[in-house]
């Protein structure tokens, strides 16, 4: 961005150039010539006095303008002949669109001050080459997108919505900002809220991306009218520990006694060793040191002895790029047995599942057959709320309940889900270790028959994923979470029950009864698992006579919640990380921790390209300069200078 000069002249050139301003001065140091004239004695000595102020040399320069003004002009000329100018950057087309990662990732340090900082900074070299007539607009994303600015011309108004963007510690999404953008750009696409302008004809737009690039390929998107620039932020070699997993369980072997369980990751390239401390109240209660190999999952144990109720921080010292990820939080929260409908028409793994000793701790199981659903108890039941989780088992109501669900070989009567054609024996290729149902599940040994991809509604989260599509997903509906498992455990055909995948027999599959009964089951126990992310929309519930609630932030800001169902609450403020407590009557009756627990922001080297629908976008690694040059200015200040030397020539004017 420094100045530079070219050469537009030769040496022989430059001399004749540079001999102009002394031959102005000399100019003005000529004799004059005089004509002899008789004029009275006083008359002659006063103009002998001012001929000695003129010829005087440095007080002739002081006082005539006309000297300095031709020197001046001169001066310019020169300058415009060795074309001063700048490196900046290039800004192809006179409309752009911004887009400014802020999700958690964008906090990493391995760039100073930070990723974000760092992207806004660039933002603003951008806006400031800008010319005259263009117009751009700002948005924000991490996992929705927010307009900042809107299309404007004032470069002030758009420094100033780059500057007002704040970090986050929300995961990251780009779709909803590509929304946004297509529809300013592309004539007949949806923009992202119904208030946004529409376009009748194409307005094409440099698309600028600045980002890590810490999201998933974006697919069934077309770009249409916008180019993009992906500018990735961040150092390829940048450390980082995380935590991915907090919980607390009962003790294996101690009754009434907990465990506090975690998962550490290592997303750098050298080994490391850390030291992972536990706070029960703010009060430390147990510290550990952990080596974890470069690339590796540690996991650590914690034996907590027995709570009631109270606040558990783990918190992982290392000097590493990204501090958001080194702590999280369990809210203990008295224990509270969960009320579980199960319909099938008969399914005994699941049932013994659903049976064992920990499960019954955890849960209340009622189970009726399918013929139940066209009964009057069951409407009754499901509309009042009597139960927290329904698990449909190869039937399906004619209307969604007032509870959870968890769905096995169908999916819900709402027309975002729906299955594919059925596949033969899908390959699982991976799972969503973070989510608490999938949370300590090893899938490698598991083997499914058959199986039917699903579509999962918007918002919604795949938790194991096939060579096929997605075999179970979960997504919110109106305060409830519904899960659907796109397999079938257990068939019957006649009189005979068939297995249809071995997962019954493996490890994972008590394991994966007890997060259900504790994730979707739990009511508030679920809360306590530490399993609400950044922007997660929490269902609360309170049993008392109160009709209204509060939440306080861990920041101290307090919302007040309406019930929209008796006794049922949601809550969206959940932007911030750590413990929310729940207040019913001017007492706390709940907690709930908010952690980050998101591999994808974690990893932090930044992604060299990705798809947008067909569309590969390579990150660029510098900026693309073009040259600036001043000479037209130079010049346009030139002519000023003369025609203000020929106007003070004209007037006569004396200094």
């Amino acid at each position: 961005m420094g100045l530079s000069l070219l050469n537009m002249l030769s040496w022989w050139q430059w001399a004749i150039l540079a001999a102009v301003p002394p031959a102005i001065v000399a100019l003005y140091f000529l004799k004059l010539k005089r004509r002899p004239l008789e004029v009275p004695s006083t008359y002659l000595w006063r103009r002998s006095i001012e001929d000695l102020h003129v010829n005087a040399i440095w007080q002739r320069l002081r006082r005539n303008l006309l000297l300095f003004l031709q020197l001046l002009l001169v001066l310019l000329v020169i300058l415009a002949l060795v074309r001063p100018g700048w490196r900046g950057e290039e800004l192809t087309g006179n409309r752009f669109v911004f887009l400014l990662d802020n999700s958690a990732s964008m906090q990493a340090t391995d760039v100073e001050p930070s990723r974000l900082e760092d992207a806004k900074r660039r933002v603003g070299e951008l806006i400031d080459q800008m010319d005259p007539g263009d117009s751009a607009m700002v948005i924000s994303f991490a996992d929705t997108a927010r307009v900042e600015q809107g299309f404007t011309y004032d470069r002030h108004a758009l420094h100033r919505a780059v500057d007002a963007i704040e970090p986050t510690a929300r995961g990251t999404s780009l779709l909803d900002a590509l929304k946004v953008a297509s529809g300013l750009a592309n004539p007949g696409r949806s923009a992202y809220e119904a208030s946004d302008t529409q376009v009748a004809e194409a307005m094409p737009a440099t698309l600028y991306i600045m980002s890590d690039g810490n999201f998933e390929h974006v697919t069934g998107f077309s770009l249409g009218n916008l180019s993009p620039i992906y500018v990735p932020i961040g150092q390829d070699d940048s450390p980082n520990v995380a935590i991915l997993a907090f919980n607390v369980r009962g003790h294996e072997t101690r009754e009434g006694q907990l465990q506090a369980f975690a998962r550490l990751e290592n997303f750098g390239s050298q080994p490391v060793r850390a030291t992972a401390d536990l706070r029960l109240d703010d009060r430390l209660i147990d510290a550990t040191e952990v080596a974890i190999p470069a690339g590796e999952v540690q996991g650590v144990v914690f034996d907590v002895g027995a709570i009631d109720s109270g606040v558990l921080k783990l918190e992982i010292r290392i000097d590493d790029r990204l501090k958001v990820d080194n702590s999280a939080w369990v809210a203990v929260n008295p224990p509270r047995q969960a009320n579980v409908l199960l319909v099938t028409p008969g399914n005994e793994p699941l049932q013994f599942g659903l049976s064992t000793e920990l499960a019954a701790k955890l849960a209340k199981v009622t189970v009726e057959s399918p013929g139940f659903l066209k009964k009057k108890q069951y409407t009754t039941d499901t509309d009042g709320g009597a139960y927290d989780l329904v698990i449909y088992d190869r039937c399906r109501p004619e209307k969604m309940p007032q509870a959870n669900t968890l769905w096995i070989g169908v999916v819900p009567p709402l027309e975002d889900w729906s299955a594919g054609k059925k596949v033969d024996v899908p390959t699982i290729m991976d799972t969503d270790p973070a989510h608490p149902l999938m949370q300590w599940i090893v899938m490698d040994n598991v083997l499914v028959f058959e199986g039917t991809p699903l579509t999962v509604p918007p918002g919604g989260t795949t938790l194991i994923d096939t060579n096929a599509g997605a075999m179970l997903a979960i997504a919110p509906r109106e305060g409830f979470e519904d899960a659907v498992l796109g397999f079938l455990l257990v068939e019957q055909v006649g009189a005979d029950t068939f297995t249809r995948t071995n997962w019954p027999i493996r490890p994972s599959f008590p394991m994966f009864v007890l997060n259900v009964l504790n994730y979707l089951g739990g009511g508030p126990e679920v809360l306590a698992q530490g399993s609400v992310r950044p922007g997660q929309v929490v269902p609360l519930e309170n049993a008392s006579s109160e009709k209204a609630i509060s939440v306080v932030t861990p920041g101290g800001e307090s919302t007040s919640l309406a019930a929209y169902r008796p006794g049922k609450f949601s809550f969206k403020g959940t932007d911030e990380l750590g413990v929310y407590e729940v207040q019913a009557g001017g007492k706390t009756v709940q907690r709930f921790a908010v952690n980050l627990f998101d591999p994808m922001e974690s990893k932090l080297p930044p992604r060299k390209k990705f798809d947008v629908g067909p569309v590969e976008i390579e990150g660029r690694s510098g900026w693309e300069v073009v040259r600036r040059e001043m000479w037209r200015g130079l010049l346009l200040m030139g002519l000023g200078v003369l025609c203000l030397e020929w106007y003070i020539y004209g007037r006569r004017v004396s200094f």
